[in-house]
């Protein structure tokens, strides 16, 4: 058995986490952390390029990143739907790489494969804790290997769930200074070629090649600025923070 992922980012897509918290990802990275990406698609439906082209670039961008596992389930592109066999799917999952920390896209934005998976990764998270799952006649309609696995593995569940929120416009709880990061963020985002190469296909959704650096720029910057540094990445936490020495929190307020 592998050693447990300090950190599990979970998207709907790939390229996804790499917009979103890529620079978060290879930060922990290089402090020693082992870190991994989920993407819950092989990315069928994208207007450019194809599953398998995809695959190739998500592998590139993960060693970019210095992430140590990735995989990608079958989930439909465009249909990623909170079911209970997609929440055993990634449950599966979070027995297998027993992350401490889980990311999560935000729960509301513009696509709907996004947000349904913050609440599906969630209650994934819930599943894979309890003690039973996979030795009831619930799963019986699951596909026997992922419920063999189910039964050989012990429950887990991850201490820490945040959400990547960089897809909608909220108030960040904290943010990840990625300055030392960015420039291999972005790079990671460009190993995906057939996705932003300048082409006809989906050009009304895509920005132009020269135009990613100055919008992944942007976005980092003006979250940088929030906690006085230079490019960020922000997340929120539902949980209340704790705080045990004020003179130690760090971003200055006046």
């Amino acid at each position: 058995m592998t050693a447990p992922l300090d950190v599990l980012a979970i998207a709907a897509h790939r390229d996804d986490v790499e917009q979103t918290c890529g620079g978060t990802l290879l930060k922990m990275a290089r402090r020693g952390a082992r870190t991994g990406i989920l993407d819950l698609t092989q990315g069928e439906l994208g207007s450019r390029g194809s599953a398998e082209s995809r695959a190739t670039e998500a592998a590139d961008a993960a060693r970019i990143l210095q992430v140590a596992w990735r995989e990608a389930l079958d989930i439909a592109d465009g249909r990623v739907e909170n079911n209970y066999s997609n929440r055993i799917k990634i449950a599966r999952v979070i027995r297998e790489q027993r992350p401490r920390v889980v990311i999560l896209p935000y729960w509301k934005g513009r696509h709907p494969d996004h947000y349904t998976c913050a609440t599906l990764g969630y209650e994934a998270c819930f599943l894979a804790g309890l003690k039973r799952l996979g030795h009831t006649p619930a799963t019986q309609d699951i596909d026997p290997f992922t419920v063999h696995v189910l039964r050989e593995l012990a429950p887990h569940r991850p201490f820490k769930i945040v959400y990547a929120t960089l897809y909608y416009d909220v108030r960040p709880t904290f943010v990840v200074d990625i300055t030392a990061e960015f420039q291999a963020k972005l790079e990671s985002i460009y190993a995906y070629k057939e996705q932003y190469a300048d082409q006809a296909a989906g050009g009304k959704d895509f920005p132009a090649h020269a135009e990613i650096r100055e919008r992944v720029a942007s976005m980092a910057h003006f979250y940088g600025m929030m906690a006085g540094v230079k490019y960020g990445e922000p997340f929120f936490q539902k949980e209340v923070g704790l705080v045990d020495d004020l003179r130690l929190i760090p971003v200055q307020s006046i």
